[in-house]
């Protein structure tokens, strides 16, 4: 006779979380003082917590649930593998799902993209691609190849190796030393354009400009040193900057005349975040990797994938060379057999194209924000936007670090949940607000999302 797990009450859960949980990213003494929100239920785009309280997922959890939450679809198509094939690794062997999925995964990829080595997140993807890379250059024959180039604030993972190539110095100063060779270059916030000494007046120009530092810095550093380039196609951590027109043409250029590899870390801005498979795609680069994760099964189980050119493959392809590195649990076949399913979903449902579609309308919604005098900037692409807050519009003035804690953590995080809004308050940059609803949510729902904003950030101005 089987029996189901009866759930603790929330007082017991409460407790529990107190006297075990080891929160991420959170301030431990804030959950022992008031406890933690226990997240129970989840529909569509709306999420439940214990008191029975509803709250728009503003967030996709955390750029992962593109589908939505409640799909028994691939519930169903999880314990379907697990009762034929619950796990099996892919060293030295293989199984059905990883198999299709990566072939899959390289139709959709650009390029000569064709080879797919699967992890269990983005962190591990981003790992993978470094040591890929350093290993791939040797094997040229070009062992002093090992540096990597990064953009500030960019965030690209807390395993030690991509550790070193995040480029936010409060996440690496207690972890210190970190593995060398990780440099950083300017991003593309337009919005502080004239902070950087870049031009102000002309995107394009900016995105020269930005795309010019990289090779200044490969130049600098001497290009038979450096390995590779990571970025995202809109960098997440500092508020969604998105590439400048031209801007990833003359990076690419840059990298093929040093001889420098590309790496698109598209952990968030895969699978439809940015209205198509492959962010890439769309902005019309063919990078030498692709790492991603979070969205490929809408977070219901699981995975990453370092998807490879031809190119960085063919040392690999021949003789006694292996590439020694792994994960137990990489292209899990329950997480393998998800991401088909969530992919088909996709398919079905043309998620890719309706971003597409309705992204102006996204966009056109959170700008009307920006009479409210808090409000700096919106940027972002597809259904991925930030919300730049500011002291003062006419200078661009920020707020200091005592503003911004008193702001974003004694304000603006409680007051939006309070609100019925879940998404992120931030300030690893200047401080913004983020937002990634799931992609199956539409006009209505952008309307939603601006009045629960217009009505938090009216109080922020008036506390602050």
């Amino acid at each position: 006779m089987t029996t189901s797990r009866q759930r603790a009450s929330e007082a017991e859960l409460q407790r529990m979380a107190k006297d075990h949980l080891w929160m991420h990213f959170t301030r431990q003494s804030s959950m022992a003082e008031n406890g933690v929100p226990i997240i129970v239920k989840g529909d569509g785009h709306h999420i439940w917590d214990a008191q029975g309280k509803r709250y728009f997922d503003g967030l996709s959890g955390l750029f992962v649930v593109n589908a939505g939450h409640g799909r028994r679809r691939l519930a169903h198509a999880a314990a379907q593998q697990a009762s034929e094939l619950s796990f099996f690794p892919l060293w030295s062997y293989a199984h059905p799902a990883a198999i299709e999925l990566a072939d899959r995964l390289a139709d959709e990829a650009p390029g000569d993209l064709n080879r797919v080595f699967f992890s269990t997140g983005g962190g591990e993807a981003v790992e993978t691609a470094l040591k890929l890379a350093k290993h791939y250059w040797k094997l040229m024959g070009k062992p002093t190849k090992h540096k990597v180039i990064s953009r500030s604030v960019a965030y690209h993972g807390t395993p030690h190796g991509a550790l070193a190539i995040t480029g936010i110095p409060a996440m690496k100063s207690m972890f210190e030393p970190v593995a060398p060779g990780g440099f950083r270059v300017p991003n593309t916030n337009f919005y502080r354009a004239a902070e950087m000494g870049a031009p102000a007046d002309d995107v394009e120009a900016f995105g020269r400009w930005a795309a010019d530092r990289i090779e200044e810095m490969i130049l600098f550093e001497g290009a038979d040193t450096v390995a590779a380039v990571f970025l995202e196609p809109v960098q997440n951590s500092g508020g969604c900057f998105p590439p400048p027109p031209g801007y990833f043409a003359r990076v690419r250029e840059i990298c093929d005349r040093h001889d420098v590899l590309l790496v698109s870390d598209e952990v968030i801005c895969a699978f439809g975040r940015l209205g198509h498979t492959f962010a890439c795609t769309g902005y019309g680069y063919v990078p030498d990797m692709i790492t991603c994760a979070k969205g490929m099964t809408s977070g219901y189980s699981p995975i990453g994938a370092t998807i490879v050119s031809d190119r960085i493959y063919e040392p690999f392809s021949h003789g006694q060379v292996s590439f020694p590195h792994g994960y137990t649990f990489g292209g899990h076949p329950v997480s393998a057999a998800v991401a088909l399913e969530n992919l088909a979903i996709f398919d079905e449902e043309r998620l890719n194209e309706r971003v597409r579609e309705n992204s102006p309308l996204f966009r056109a919604e959170l700008e009307k924000l920006l009479d409210l005098p808090i409000v700096g900037d919106v940027r972002g692409d597809g259904y991925f936007f930030g919300i730049e807050l500011v002291k003062d519009k006419d200078t661009k003035e920020t707020f200091d670090d005592a503003e911004s804690e008193r702001l974003l953590r004694g304000f603006l995080s409680p007051a939006l949940f309070e609100a019925g809004l879940y998404c992120r308050a931030d300030d690893r940059g200047d401080p913004v607000i983020q937002l990634a609803p799931p992609l199956t949510v539409g006009p209505a729902e952008f309307r939603e999302i601006e009045q629960l904003l217009r009505s938090v950030l009216t109080r922020a101005s008036e506390v602050l």
